[in-house]
Parts: C-alpha cells; sequence; structure tokens
C-alpha cells in the first residue's frame, strides 16, 4: 500500500470542494500533494491547507496523471467532461455530482452501507445524494435486521443544498424583509425566506421532482433492491445548513420502537437522540451542523400500520451529505473497512 497520495479536488472553490479541503487535513488523510482546481474564475485564488497556501490550478490544463485520487464537485456537466479524462490517465474518481449515480457500472457508495461495492469500480465512483445519504444510512441497520417494504419521506432541506449563491439569497431577502424591504429573487423558484417551497429540482413526467426521484433510484441502487417502494416529497426550507427528514418505512417483519433504537445506537456513523420525556430529539441546527454523524430521533411506531415505524432523521448535508463522504470512499480504498 502506497503512503502518500497526490490528491486533486476539483470545484474548490465551492462550499464542498472547500469542506472536501478541510476534511482531509481534519482527518488526516494522506495526502502527498493537493491541487485544488476550478474555472477561469477561480484559479489563481489562494487557499489554505495545513497551514500553507495552495494556489488553485485550472481544471481545463491540468495533468490527471499527476494524481491517484480526484474528488470532483463542481457540478454534473464539468464531470461529465473531465471525470471520464481523469479516470483514463489512472486517477481513481469520487464524483460527487449527479452524472454517474444512474450508470449500472458504476458504484454509487455510502461505505457505512455499501462499502464493499468499492472492490469493484474502474477508476468512477460515484457518491450519492445528500437526502439519499442520510436516510441510507439511518435506515440500513433496519432493513438488515427485519427488511423494509416502503418508505415514505418528506425531506427539509437547507438552502445550502443549492450552493452558495442560494444561502446568499436566504441572508439578503431575510435582511430585507426585516427592514420593510421587497424580496429579490433570482436563485429558488420561490421567495425562501421565512417560506416553505415543495420545488427541488425540475419537475418529472410523473409529477415527482428529480431530487425526489433521486431517492427512489439511489435507494433501489445502494441497497440492491429494486423491490423496495419509495415515495418522497422533497422541500426547501429558510435553513442554511442541513437536511431535516420525516420518515415513514414499512418492514417485512414487525419490529418495535425499542429493537430500533437500539439496533441504531449500534450502528456505525448514528448517533440516537430520542427522549421525549425530557424533549430530547435531534435538530440540524443544534445537533448535526459540523457533526460527522446522522442524527435520529422521534422513533415512534406507526399507530396507522402494524409494521409501519416512524423516525426524525437530520444531517449536516454539505459534510456528511457531501463532502465527507466523498473523502470516507477514498479512505476506504486506502484503509479498507475500518
Amino acid at each position: 500500500m502506497q503512503e502518500h497520495y497526490d490528491v486533486a479536488v476539483v470545484g474548490a472553490s465551492g462550499m464542498i470542494g472547500e469542506a472536501i479541503m478541510s476534511i482531509l487535513e481534519e482527518r488526516e488523510f494522506p495526502v502527498r500533494n493537493i491541487y485544488p482546481l476550478g474555472s477561469k474564475r477561480s484559479a489563481g485564488t489562494t487557499l489554505m491547507f495545513r497551514d500553507e497556501p495552495v494556489q488553485i490550478g485550472l481544471l481545463s490544463e491540468f495533468d490527471f496523471s499527476k494524481v491517484q485520487y480526484g474528488l470532483f464537485s463542481a457540478g454534473a456537466s464539468v464531470s461529465d467532461v473531465f471525470a471520464p479524462q481523469a479516470a483514463a490517465r489512472g486517477c481513481t474518481v469520487i464524483d460527487n455530482t449527479s452524472r454517474f449515480r444512474y450508470d449500472p457500472d458504476i458504484p454509487l457508495v455510502i461505505p457505512e452501507v455499501n462499502g464493499e461495492a468499492l472492490h469493484d469500480h474502474s477508476h468512477l465512483i460515484a457518491n450519492p445524494n445528500c437526502s439519499t445519504i442520510q436516510m441510507i444510512v439511518a435506515l440500513k441497520p433496519i432493513y438488515d435486521a427485519v427488511g423494509i417494504e416502503r418508505i415514505n419521506v418528506c425531506t427539509y432541506q437547507s438552502v445550502s443544498g443549492a450552493g452558495r449563491s442560494a444561502v446568499n439569497e436566504l441572508a439578503n431577502q431575510s435582511a430585507a424583509l426585516l427592514n420593510g424591504r421587497d424580496a429579490e429573487i433570482s436563485v429558488a423558484p420561490r421567495q425562501i425566506a421565512f417560506n416553505a417551497i415543495p420545488h427541488i429540482d425540475v419537475f418529472q413526467d410523473n409529477g415527482y421532482t428529480k431530487e425526489e426521484m433521486k431517492m427512489v433510484w439511489e435507494t433501489r441502487k445502494i441497497l440492491n433492491d429494486e423491490s423496495i417502494r419509495v415515495n418522497p416529497t422533497t422541500v426547501r426550507i429558510p435553513v442554511f445548513f442541513g437536511h431535516s427528514e420525516a420518515v415513514h418505512i414499512e418492514t417485512r417483519h414487525k419490529l418495535r420502537a425499542a429493537e430500533a433504537r437500539e439496533l441504531l445506537r449500534a450502528a456505525k456513523g448514528i448517533t440516537v437522540i430520542d427522549d421525549p420525556g425530557e424533549l430530547q430529539y435531534p435538530t440540524a441546527v443544534t445537533d448535526a451542523a459540523n457533526r460527522d454523524d446522522v442524527f435520529v430521533g422521534r422513533i415512534r411506531e406507526d399507530i396507522s400500520h402494524e409494521l409501519g415505524l416512524n423516525m426524525w432523521i437530520v444531517s449536516d448535508n454539505v459534510r456528511k451529505g457531501g463532502a465527507l463522504n466523498s473523502v470516507q470512499i477514498a479512505e476506504y480504498l486506502v484503509y479498507g473497512e475500518s
């Protein structure tokens, strides 16, 4: 095993790219040389890595034969062009866009859930959607124990899922409205400040949005189970960071809430906060922000279905939902299952 690795971070000036750089440093990934890359707009600017300034290079001019790993987070159109080129030069690409997620020959991986899928890849690996990651991390222990027939999920997704421009729009709209001015709309399809928008990504012919269908397609692929029925509604809310999900499942065999709680407490990457008597439950801001785990609470048996369970799942979408999962994939490839 090689001790140190040369790593390219594509989209290094974006929120997820910056988080990837930070997490590589925090977790002491064995980086020998790091190459932050971007477009002409960001090339030449400087980021810090291990207390040293590192200049962002121009993606279109970079030779990927210089690196062993490429962590891409610059949008599907960028990955469409440059990820195959990087893979052809022997670089293992971990792509955090939608471009390769549904390709049957490219593994779609959450290391805590299906890390074994990494044993068979051709230098291209896909990182799932943030809303799918946190849900499947929480549901996998239950799926393994009693099976899952059906998932109903409503998401409450932060604006950071739409990028830095959406974060700025929420801040600007909130300030304007609180000062008696009109809210300017340029990123979200409606005013996002003090609102909830049931529209993320484009609408499909079946009436669902693409964000909703991602949760269907990705759940089935990650769990390798086409029989699971998934019924999602995804909603953007005026929170800066952290996605929340109300998840209702129907299991194949009966599982009590107390049993589910113990399964989740024993699982890797999950923190259970669930004591209604003490008003203990997780929220995106107070628990998930800047944290690695997926947080689960409000675990209870469904009073409308004898095999039903309900739970509340929150996670930092930029961290676990994007940057951390990508780094964990790289760690799995370097160290094996941990």
